[in-house]
């Protein structure tokens, strides 16, 4: 069933690329999140397959990848009778609607954009569609007029951009888009590389302390969190603490759900073994039923093709009306 234009309850759409492996920055700062906010929204989370391929992917690798990415949505406790769990190009309209946003948006927007000065530095030579990457975000949440879109503070100023071109769009055209607005978590919104806390953790680290992967194995994930970079004190001191020893706290929080006070009661003059000891337990804890419900997922391919198949059928409408709007409002089409 798609969603109908003119609904009274908000649309909340969100998307994570299908390029390296999901850990626990992407679970405790978005999936956490989406899960807790999908039954107060009209709940579209997107596979966004198209922003992957502005950078080279072998494509069978790319393949699992997809459909790996969506059995950890529907693990983490994405409830596909409520929410759409969609393959971005599985839906043209993705595509159509960035070209014509493409057409009105001016380079020097594009140009500003921190992201892709930081991508295009690593790399000799870089494809068009890197530098467009900001205007197809943009066709992803303008397409099904998302009102909330709960991103990471690394990518607001792209949700600046999308307000920016939605503004530009309706007053040369006419009001046409929904302006989305953002929802952060309050907790677990920003975590760390294990291996240098300052810098967040990132799918694309190579380095093998780096992060703790969702499906890790329990030895691993405590190898990886004992491992883990601290300071060079000895004890948990949340006067003093540096950031190695706050973002294993953070990660403890955001996983127990306790309050400050609690974290305070029980870390307070801990030695920074005992706390990694706790903190690798209370990881693993929390994801051997993921990683349980994923290997059960990951058995029956028919349920996920059913569950990509009628997410991709239950948006098609309203994209398809979006862009049929868009071409109407700047005179192309009957």
């Amino acid at each position: 069933m798609g969603f109908p234009l003119g609904h009274m309850i908000p649309r909340v759409l969100s998307g994570v690329q299908p390029s390296g492996n999901l850990h626990i920055g992407n679970y405790l700062g978005a999936l956490t999140n989406w899960v807790r906010i999908q039954h107060d929204y009209e709940s579209i989370f997107c596979i966004v397959d198209l922003h992957a391929v502005t950078v080279f992917q072998k494509p069978d690798e790319l393949r699992v990848s997809i459909r790996d990415l969506a059995a950890l949505f529907l693990a983490s406790g994405i409830d596909p009778k409520h929410s759409r769990i969609v393959v971005q190009s599985s839906v043209p309209a993705h595509a159509e609607l960035a070209w014509l946003l493409t057409c009105v948006t001016p380079m020097g927007w594009l140009e500003r954009m921190t992201q892709f000065k930081a991508k295009a530095a690593l790399q000799e030579s870089i494809g068009d569609g890197l530098f467009q990457y900001p205007v197809l975000m943009a066709a992803d949440i303008l397409l099904y007029q998302a009102a909330i879109v709960p991103v990471g503070e690394d990518q607001l100023q792209h949700l600046e951009l999308t307000r920016d071109i939605a503004q530009r769009f309706n007053a040369l055209y006419g009001e046409t888009f929904v302006m989305p607005a953002t929802k952060l978590p309050a907790v677990g919104a920003r975590i760390m590389g294990l291996d240098d806390p300052s810098a967040k953790m990132s799918k694309s680290a190579t380095g093998a302390g780096h992060m703790v992967a969702l499906l890790d194995p329990p030895e691993r994930i405590k190898k990886t969190i004992m491992r883990a970079t601290t300071d060079s004190g000895s004890g948990v001191d949340f006067e003093t603490m540096g950031p190695g020893v706050a973002n294993l706290l953070n990660i403890f929080q955001a996983f127990a759900d306790w309050s400050n006070d609690q974290m305070r009661a029980h870390f307070a003059g801990m030695r920074y073994g005992d706390l990694k000891k706790q903190v690798a337990e209370m990881v693993v804890s929390k994801l051997e039923p993921l990683q349980a419900r994923y290997r059960e997922i990951t058995s029956d391919s028919g349920y996920l093709d059913g569950v990509l198949r009628a997410g991709a059928e239950a948006v098609t409408p309203v994209a398809d009306s979006t862009v049929r709007l868009v071409k109407q409002r700047m005179g192309l089409g009957a």
